[in-house]
């Protein structure tokens, strides 16, 4: 090691010499630049002077190539006095940086004074006025530019014959260390084989103790590998095998870990099937009651008719006739309970099926409206409809399904509303976040409590004042209505107060027109 920085000190100095032998030629050659260009200037200002088509271009590129090479100058007596930094050179330096201040200062009055030169006008005294100019080539604060000049380039040429002559005796002084490295090399590379002939005792130990560590199952040991002979070879295979043994361990430990979580899924999902089936049979259930609940009373009262014209003697044929009548009407209630309960049945878990296709509303509505004229009829209700929309309102619909949906909107909305009354139907189109179509039914009934308001939509639920005007109601129209609506993709809101009465809104949403498909 001491051999080698010492050949890396000399192979410093040698360069040192030979770096600033260098920029000392390079400084030598700036100044013969300079010296140079300053000629070819003193004879584009004799051109000038003669009107011999002196180009001002030239002019200007020679004074900014003299700056430019005194800037350069500028920078190379810097890298000098910091290569050399020597009490020996320090006068060197000095003389230097005196000599380029000068000649700064010349280039730039000389740059004033030639760029006023113009052609002589006749009669001028030309030998006066090449003195004088000359003067401002030659001359600069009372020193003869051409001798600075000469001095500088004498100056520079003998610091590179001196730099020269150091780099040689570096590099003779070189050969000799050099020869006597290999020698002591030499007498080291002996030395060097027996130690290495001891030495391998330590990777063999190193080999056993990690064979011994992957018997142990120690898979994070590892062999320290060290250069690149054999031994270290064997140790990158082991290491090597020993990192692979442990990526198989842990990738065993996270299969084993994903298997456990795909049973917790599994079996996630397994208890949500059975709290399903336990929904459906509570549903089950509930419908049971329902049916119970609501059959219970029409059959009752039809078999107490009955039982009451039969009881006793003959009666006369108009009082079996009202009876029957009476028989007939609430059969025709028991009917329309009968036909909820079914309905409520298949949306029990609000997905009915439905036959769904690409329809325009504008049909269904329109029969929905005949049906339920009738029945406006009946109750002494006016039903209004405003025009429907002149655009197509394209749906995905079933047919059937969505004419039930609006005549159950528009039964509701009649059934309680007071004889006299009007009950009024319109059509839009709507477009928030999407395009929708919304249908309103308005009535000016017997309106809906507010604290009665948000459980309109549970099954059987009917309010006291809708019991009070209407006995025979199930309480399920409006649920049903809703699981229509959201089998539809929609939904079914309603807004009421005792004075205006109750607004049932059902929006629906837009489908661009598709050929005709069950859906």
């Amino acid at each position: 090691m001491l051999e080698g920085l010492m050949a890396l000190w000399a192979l410093n100095v040698a360069a040192q010499h030979l770096e600033r032998g260098r920029v000392v030629s390079d400084i030598q050659l700036g100044f013969v630049e300079l010296s140079v260009n300053k000629q070819r200037l003193r004879t584009w200002v004799s051109q000038r002077q003669l009107d011999a088509g002196a180009v001002p271009a030239e002019r200007d590129r020679l004074l900014q190539s003299m700056r430019d090479t005194l800037v350069q100058l500028q920078t190379l007596a810097q890298r000098a006095a910091t290569l050399d930094p020597g009490a020996n050179t320090r006068a060197e330096h000095l003389q230097r940086q005196d000599a380029l201040a000068v000649l700064t200062r010349s280039v730039d009055a000389l740059a004033s004074e030639v760029n006023r030169v113009q052609p002589l006008r006749p009669g001028t005294d030309a030998r006066s006025t090449w003195d004088a100019l000359n003067e401002r080539f030659d001359m600069s604060d009372g020193r003869d530019l051409r001798q600075l000049l000469a001095q500088g380039s004498a100056r520079e040429l003998a610091a590179v014959q001196r730099e020269r002559q150091a780099a040689d005796r570096t590099l003779a002084w070189m050969r000799l260390l050099w020869t006597a490295a290999a020698s002591s090399l030499a007498l080291g590379a002996l030395l060097l084989a027996a130690y290495l002939t001891r030495a391998l005792r330590q990777p063999l130990e190193r080999l056993s103790e990690g064979a011994l560590a992957l018997q142990r199952g120690d898979l994070d040991h590892r062999i320290p590998e060290q250069g690149r002979d054999e031994f270290s070879a064997v140790a990158r295979s082991v290491n090597a095998m020993a990192a692979e043994l442990a990526e198989h361990r842990t990738a065993e430990r996270q299969t084993r870990q994903r298997l456990e979580e795909q049973v917790q899924a599994r079996t996630a999902e397994l208890q949500g099937a059975l709290q399903s089936l336990r929904d459906v049979d509570a549903r089950r259930r509930q419908l049971f009651a329902d049916i119970s609940h609501e059959l219970r009373t029409p059959t009752t009262a039809i078999r107490g008719e009955a039982e009451i014209t039969l009881r006793g003697q003959a009666k006369p044929p108009a009082e079996y006739q009202a009876a029957l009548r009476r028989i007939v009407e609430t059969s025709g209630q028991l009917g329309l309970v009968i036909d909820d309960l079914l309905t409520m049945a298949r949306s029990d878990i609000d997905a009915l099926a439905l036959q769904r296709r690409a329809i325009d509303l504008a049909p269904a509505f329109t029969e929905a409206m005949e049906q339920a004229q009738a029945l406006a009829h009946e109750h002494q209700v006016k039903l209004h409809s405003a025009p429907l929309p002149a655009v197509p309102l394209p749906l995905l619909a079933d047919p059937q399904r969505l004419r039930q949906l609006i005549t159950l909107l528009l039964d509701n909305a009649i059934r309680y509303s007071a004889p006299g009354g009007e009950v009024r139907v319109r059509v839009l189109l709507a477009a928030d976040t999407t395009l929708r179509c919304v249908v309103e039914v308005c009535n000016a009934g017997i309106g809906i409590a507010p604290d009665e308001l948000p459980r309109v939509f549970e099954r059987n639920f009917r309010g006291e004042q809708a019991r009070r005007h209407r006995a025979d109601g199930s309480g399920l129209g409006l649920a049903i209505g809703r699981a229509l609506a959201r089998a539809h993709g929609g939904e079914i809101s309603l807004s009421s107060d005792p004075i205006n009465g109750t607004t049932a809104t059902l929006w629906l949403p837009i489908t661009p027109y598709l050929e005709s498909s069950d859906a």
